[in-house]
Formats: C-alpha cells, structure tokens, sequence
C-alpha cells in the first residue's frame, strides 16, 4: 500500500506544479504585450499630432502674412498714383514759363498821386503757374550816377495767384518821377534814368527786361526820383 500510494501523489504533485508555471507565463505574457501596445500607442499619438498640427501652423502663418503684404503693396502704390497723376501741384511761375514786361508810366506823378508804371507777368507754358510770396524790381541808372534802387510787393500783397497758361497778371509800380529841387527845366530829370530794369519772381534768380512806353511801344525810361518806389499786387485784368 505504501508503495503504491506514493507515487501516485507524487504524479498528481507534478501536474499541478506544471499548471500554475503555464498561468504564470500567461499572466506574464499577457502583461508584456498589454504593456507594449500601450507603448507603442503613446509614442505613435504624439507622432501623429506634431505632423498634423505643423501644416496647419505654416497654413495659418502663410494666411496671416498674405493680406500684410498684399495690403501695403496696394497702399504704396496708390499713394504714389495720387502724388503724381493727381495734378493739384501747380509749378512756380518762374523766368522760365513766363514772360515779362514793364511799361512807364502814362502821366507824371502829381500831389494827389504817384505815377504808375505796369510790371505784366505772361504765362508762357501749357500749364497753369503760381506766384507765392514777393517780387522784386531792381532799376539802375544807366549812367552808374546813382545808386540802384528796388522795391518789391510784400507789403502791399504777395498772397498766392495762380497764372493759367498763356493768361497774364499785372501789378502797379508807384513812384515819383518829378525832381522838388531842380530848375523848372530838370523838373523831370531823376537821378535815376532806367532803360531796364531786373524784374524777379518768388524764389527765382530773375530777368532783364528793356523798359517799354506806356502804349508798349520800345523807348521807355523808367525815371525814379527817391531812394525807393511800391510795387502793387498782382491781379488779372
């Protein structure tokens, strides 16, 4: 009986030892590949979102820089249009799109009033000019016995007057031209006797013009007795 017994329990012993080894590499298989796969599945989601999210970053950035650069591209150009087709800058009237004449005086100065000589501004372009600021009259005698003498209009009126082309302006040049303290027959002697005189506009170097008779015909003196004369506003006429 002994005999028997104890190899029988003994084989029963040994089945049992082999089933729990089987569940243990069961259990531990199985943890292993459950392990993994989470693994696996974590470092291939972060993957995925970092490619998904970088083509959506350069499409954004891309949208949002477009319309900058479209928009100032527009607006510079359009500015630079509107500064130079926009024609609301007039070019200054100057010695070159312009002509320039100046006659004496019709009558001789009196007690009631100066003589009157005409300085006439023509534009001589095809486009309309602007006189802004003063003009100056330059006459000097022609026999250098006397000092040159001027006068300009910044006191009586040197506002802005647009020119259109081939219109003209005329100011009056107010002087004295009868000598107080001659003989009777000196009367109308000055020491300055101007057959021309430098006419210049605002900002220009200015011209020479020969001083012209009253009735525009050549020959006019221009005869200042004093050390000054007016020049009048410039008005169309």
């Amino acid at each position: 009986m002994r005999t028997t017994t104890r190899p029988t329990l003994l084989a029963v012993g040994a089945v049992a030892t082999l089933a729990l080894s089987l569940t243990a590499c069961n259990d531990v298989s199985g943890t292993q590949d459950s392990g993994a796969a989470g693994t696996s599945a974590s470092a291939a989601a972060p993957s995925g979102s970092t490619s998904a999210s970088a083509p959506a970053a350069a499409s954004a950035s891309a949208a949002a820089s477009a319309p900058s650069g479209g928009k100032t591209s527009t607006s510079g150009g359009g500015k630079t249009s509107s500064g130079t087709g926009g024609g609301g800058v007039t070019a200054a009237c100057t010695t070159k799109n312009t002509s320039v004449a100046f006659l004496q005086s019709s009558g001789h100065a009196s007690d009631a009033q100066p003589a009157a000589a005409t300085l006439k501004i023509t534009n001589s372009s095809g486009a309309p000019c602007t006189i802004v600021g003063p003009t100056t009259v330059v006459a000097a005698d022609d026999q250098g016995k006397a000092s040159p003498v001027s006068g300009d209009n910044s006191t009586a009126g040197s506002a802005a007057v647009d020119i259109p082309a081939g219109a003209a302006v005329v100011a009056d040049v107010l002087y004295n031209d009868v000598n107080g303290e001659g003989t009777a027959s000196a009367r109308y002697t000055c020491a300055v006797q101007a057959s021309h005189v430098k006419v210049a506009l605002p900002k220009d170097a200015g011209t020479t013009v020969n001083v012209m008779k009253a009735n525009g015909s050549p020959g006019g003196v221009f005869s200042v007795c004093g050390a000054d004369f007016k020049v009048g506003a410039f008005a169309a006429r």
